[in-house]
C-alpha cells in the first residue's frame, strides 16, 4: 500500500473509532509484526459479532471525515481543526478486497461524514457495497451507516447490499439534539428507522434479503444532561417502535475547541458499562424500563453495583425466592442467576427437588445468589434484611466489569 493511501487509512480509521455501533469484542488482536496491519488501534481492524454469535474482524473506517454538519460533540464537525481525508469508492473497495484476501478481515464497517449532500454521501456508500458484491463477488459481512436525510430509495438500495444498517440517534432527547446538533432532526432520524423496519419486515415476510442482520443505533453517554433513566427510556422506545437489534452506548470524549456547554471531562467508563448491563436486562431478563429506573438515584444507575443487584437491594421484601416454586420471571431477578441458568433450573425441577449442590452445578455464580434464594436444603433466613448485605456483595463485584 502506498504512503498516500496508508495516510488516508490511518486518519479515517482513527476518525471511525468514536462509533460504538460496531462494537469491539475484546478478542485478541491479529498480528502481522510490529506496526503491521493487525494493529487495531492504528488501521481500524476491530471485532464484532454476527447474528449467529460468531466473532468477526471488521475493517472499520469512514469514507471521509469532511462533514457539512457542525454537531458540537463530534470530532469531525465542520468547525473542527482536525486532519481531513477522503477515500474514493474504488479505494475503499480495493482496500477491503486486499485485506479480505489476506485474511486480515471478515467484513467492512463503513460510515462517513456528510459531503456535498446527504443523497450524494449515501450514494457513495451504496456504490462501495454494490461494487463489492457485484463486481468482486464479495460475500463477507458489510455494515453501512445510513444517512437519515438521504432519499428513501437510496436507503432501500443500501439494504440490498449490506448485512446491517444503522443510523445514529446520538443524543437520547429531542432537546439535547436541538441544542448540540441543530442541523439534525430527531423526527427525520426516527422516520429513517421506521422505514428500515418496514423494509426489513417486508423482506422477511417475502423471504428475500434486506439488511438481514437488522438495524442498530448509538447513543452518546454524558454529552448532555440526560440521565441514565432518560437513556434507558429512549432505548426501550427504540426497541419497541423500530425493532432494533442493538442500541450501543458510547461514552462522550471531550474534544478540542468545543463549546463550553459540553462537559470538560468524560463520564466514568463504569457508567457506560452499567447502561449496557441495564440494556441486557431489558432485552434478555424481562425487566421493564421503569423497574430499572426505580432502582436509580436521581435517575442515575449505581456505579458500585450492577442494575440487577441494585433492583434486588431496593426490593428486598420480594426475596428470598424458592427455586423449586418461583416462576421464571422472578428467578430472572435473582442476582447471580443468568438466563441460561434459570432455564436449566426450570427444566431440572420438573424431575427433582433442587438442593444447593444441584444449583452449584447449574450456575457458575451462585455465591452472589445465596442471600436471595431458597433451596430444599438452604434457607437464608433474614439475610436480605441485613444492614451490611450491600457491603458484603459490592466489594467482590467491584473487581470486574462482567454483565452479572
Amino acid at each position: 500500500m502506498d504512503e498516500r493511501l496508508t495516510r488516508k487509512l490511518r486518519i479515517l480509521a482513527d476518525a471511525a473509532k468514536y462509533d460504538a455501533s460496531c462494537a469491539s469484542s475484546g478478542a485478541p488482536k491479529r498480528s502481522a509484526g510490529r506496526g503491521g496491519i493487525g494493529s487495531t488501534n492504528r488501521i481500524g481492524i476491530c471485532h464484532s459479532y454476527t447474528p449467529d454469535g460468531r466473532c468477526v474482524s471488521l475493517l472499520k473506517i469512514l469514507l471521509t471525515n469532511y462533514c457539512l454538519f457542525d454537531c458540537a460533540y463530534c470530532i469531525n464537525r465542520r468547525s473542527s481543526n482536525v486532519e481531513r481525508a477522503r477515500f474514493s469508492v474504488q479505494e475503499v473497495v480495493d482496500i477491503t478486497i486486499a485485506f479480505y484476501k489476506r485474511n486480515y478481515i471478515e467484513g467492512l464497517f463503513l460510515s462517513s461524514g456528510i459531503i456535498r449532500s446527504p443523497d450524494y454521501t449515501m450514494e457513495q456508500l451504496v456504490l462501495v457495497a454494490k461494487s463489492l458484491r457485484q463486481q468482486h463477488g464479495y460475500r463477507g459481512y458489510i455494515h453501512l451507516k445510513t444517512i437519515p436525510e438521504a432519499s428513501p430509495w437510496l436507503v432501500e438500495q443500501a439494504g440490498l447490499w449490506a448485512d446491517r444498517l444503522s443510523v445514529n440517534l446520538e443524543l437520547p432527547t429531542d432537546e439535547g439534539l436541538k441544542s448540540f446538533a441543530p442541523e439534525k432532526q430527531a423526527g427525520t432520524i426516527k422516520a429513517a428507522m421506521g422505514q428500515m423496519r418496514e423494509r426489513i419486515e417486508e423482506a422477511e415476510a417475502e423471504r428475500r434479503s434486506f439488511s438481514p442482520a437488522g438495524q442498530s443505533t448509538q447513543l452518546i453517554v454524558g454529552a448532555d444532561g440526560a440521565s441514565d433513566a432518560d437513556m434507558l427510556r429512549t432505548t426501550a422506545n427504540l426497541y419497541d417502535r423500530y425493532a432494533l437489534r442493538r442500541v450501543y452506548f458510547s461514552a462522550f470524549s471531550p474534544i478540542p475547541d468545543s463549546t463550553s456547554r459540553l462537559p470538560a471531562k468524560a463520564p466514568p467508563l463504569q457508567r457506560e458499562n452499567r447502561l449496557y448491563q441495564a440494556d441486557w436486562l431489558l432485552r434478555h431478563y424481562e425487566f421493564g424500563v421503569e423497574e430499572i429506573a426505580s432502582a436509580t438515584e436521581g435517575g442515575m444507575l449505581d456505579l458500585e453495583v450492577d442494575p440487577k443487584l441494585a433492583w434486588a437491594l431496593k426490593n428486598r421484601a420480594r426475596f428470598p425466592v424458592d427455586v423449586n416454586k418461583a416462576d421464571r420471571e422472578m428467578l430472572l431477578r435473582v442476582p447471580g442467576l443468568g438466563a441460561r441458568a434459570v432455564d436449566k433450573i426450570v427444566r431440572a425441577r420438573r424431575h427433582t427437588t433442587l438442593r444447593l449442590d444441584d444449583l452449584k452445578r447449574l450456575s457458575g455464580a451462585l455465591k452472589r445468589s445465596l442471600p436471595f434464594l431458597i433451596a430444599a436444603d438452604h434457607h437464608p433466613g433474614g439475610s436480605t434484611d441485613r444492614a451490611d448485605l450491600r457491603a458484603r456483595l459490592v466489594q467482590p463485584a467491584a473487581k470486574q466489569l462482567a454483565l452479572f
